[in-house]
């Protein structure tokens, strides 16, 4: 029988068995184990999670996987893991994702214990609900532990996260070293890096002075001043810099508090009762002064970034399931290879300005000529007819019905391929076969010792359920083959219908360009009489779409950059 694995450590994971320290490990045993069962442990199908909580059901890869693998059948037979809050430690997400696995067919055993988990009777499942309840407790305890941790470091100003820019994270070591002589660290502390503070200040005296958040980043960008990470200094960076009191000598925590919803972790707002406040003058590098001047001006601009919604203000721009342009996640910029955007900017004499869209590199736009040079834009509605027009002149029916053609003679020849395979299969399992008779009657006649000619049979067995597996898919190819030509006809007759799509509302183009696009397209500024783009990129189809967009600049054309 063919065995799969499933392993699972989390980091922040306490009070576990040695066996679960961890997933190499825990596959370790899972490997004897199946060996001593005489099971089949399959290399693709060893499933793995470090460094996962428990709580975590969404953002788990291996889990994934493993559940995937399920539909439309499973290909082995048994899943080995130590114990069920490998599975999770949440006791319904758990138990739920434990009875997909039975259901599908396939035996769960627990080497810890060394038995099988099921779900048959009453009292299996209360067991059941009993384990995932303890393992519940544990995760909500080391939970607890982990803040009650925080706390004290919190209210003794020591670090409780990451580096904070304007600040160098000291360890702090201890007098005694461990069992390898090495100094052991006691807590992390902050000191103040003194030319990023000078960064700080400067950022805030810009600020209180009538400057914007984009024109300060670029003002740094253009003086090549260090960022703290990414790609140069940003306006929202910038903004959120400005709201930090760490900077004028005040620590605050806990304003957050992660907590699981819909089998994920996700963040939310502490009430303000529950932050603590301490007074940390030695962090300070922003005075008061220049601290309320910079607060008094974010207060004055939040109305500009207002929405009003039935029921009262809503800040921030509204949410979107997608974009509502072309080419938003499809194109970048020749020059830096950021992402290609929307720029808004407004035309027109009062009153008749309005905002008007534009492709173009929002790096530039955004962080200054320092970091992109591409200061190119074109209306979007430019670019867009000229990429469309380019890919329906690529989709031609011919080319459409020759890709249809070498796909479909792709596909028969690995059909004919594996149903040359059948006759081979089912002499292999007729030798099986008669390998397993002669093993059983020696069995039965015990000439031989037990646990030898056990696991050659459990050995045999596993390999006749393998061919049969194959076998059941050769069948099934054969089965599809016979429909080649009426998958052929069906796909002519949506083929026919690509470039009309291409045509439509922009959430069908948008879907089209998902399936037929290889990469982005690449948009390269044209510098000549007319400002414009070159374009160029790949289709599924292997042929290159190529082109020009192009735009007169018009008398009234702002050749400055926009300011934030």
């Amino acid at each position: 029988m063919i065995a799969a694995i499933y392993a699972r450590k989390s980091t922040d994971e306490n009070g576990v068995a040695d066996e679960d320290k961890s997933v190499t490990r825990q596959i370790q045993h899972a490997r004897a184990y199946t060996a001593r069962k005489g099971w089949l442990a399959a290399d693709d199908h060893i499933y793995v999670d470090d460094g996962v909580s428990g709580a975590e059901f969404v953002r788990r890869p291996g889990l994934a996987c493993l559940m995937n693998s399920l539909k439309p059948s499973p290909p082995f037979q048994i899943l080995v893991m130590s114990q069920e809050d490998r599975l999770g430690r949440e006791q319904i997400e758990s138990a739920y994702l434990l009875k997909q696995i039975i259901d599908a067919g396939v035996r769960v055993f627990l080497y810890l214990e060394d038995r099988e988990r099921t779900l048959d009777s009453a009292i299996d499942k209360v067991m059941l609900s009993l384990a995932g309840f303890a393992a519940e407790v544990e995760r909500e305890k080391a939970g607890q532990r982990t803040h009650d941790a925080m706390l004290r470091k919190a209210k003794a100003l020591h670090v409780t996260g990451g580096k904070v820019y304007g600040y160098d994270n000291v360890d702090v070591l201890g007098e005694v070293a461990d069992a390898e002589g090495r100094s052991v660290r006691l807590h992390v502390t902050r000191r103040i890096n003194p030319a990023q503070a000078a960064v700080i200040v400067r950022i805030f005296e810009l600020y209180a002075h009538g400057l914007g958040l984009t024109r300060i980043a670029k003002t740094l960008n253009a003086e090549h001043v260090p960022a703290p990470r990414g790609q140069g200094w940003a306006g929202s960076g910038i903004r959120e810099m400005l709201y930090r009191e760490l900077y004028r000598g005040v620590v605050v925590w806990n304003r957050s508090q992660r907590i699981v919803r819909g089998g994920t972790k996700k963040q939310r707002k502490r009430p303000k009762d529950d932050w603590l406040i301490e007074s940390a003058p030695q962090f300070r590098i922003v005075s008061d002064e220049l601290w309320h001047a910079v607060q008094a001006r974010l207060a004055s601009a939040t109305p500009w970034f207002a929405k009003m919604q039935q029921g009262g203000p809503l800040k921030g721009r509204p949410s979107h399931t997608d974009s509502p342009y072309l080419l938003t996640g499809f194109a970048t910029c020749g020059i830096c290879r950021g992402s290609v955007a929307t720029i808004t900017r407004m035309h027109g004499t009062p009153p008749h300005r309005r905002p008007v869209r534009f492709y173009g590199c929002p790096i530039h736009e955004k962080r200054g000529n320092a970091m992109c040079s591409n200061r190119v834009v074109v209306r979007h509605e430019i670019v867009e007819s000229a990429i469309l027009s380019a890919i329906s002149e690529v989709l031609d029916e011919k080319l459409l019905a020759h890709a249809l053609d070498k796909a479909l003679d792709r596909l028969h020849a690995e059909s004919k391929q594996v149903q040359n395979r059948q006759p081979q299969i089912e002499r292999d399992l007729n030798h099986i076969e008669g390998r397993i008779i002669r093993l059983l009657d020696v069995l039965a006649d015990g000439k031989a010792p037990k646990d030898e000619v056990v696991g050659r049979l459990n050995s045999e067995k596993a390999k006749k359920t393998c061919l049969i597996a194959e076998l059941e898919r050769v069948r099934l190819t054969d089965r599809q083959s016979s429909d080649l030509a009426r998958l052929k006809q069906a796909l002519q007759c949506r083929l026919q219908d690509v470039r009309a799509l291409l045509g439509r509302h922009t959430p069908h183009a948008r879907v089209l360009l998902r399936k037929i696009l290889t990469g982005k397209i690449e948009m390269t500024p044209l510098h000549d009489q007319q400002r414009g783009y070159r374009f160029r990129g790949a289709l599924a189809l292997d042929r290159l779409i190529e082109g020009e967009a192009r735009q007169l600049v018009p008398s009234w054309w702002p050749q400055r950059d926009v300011t934030g």
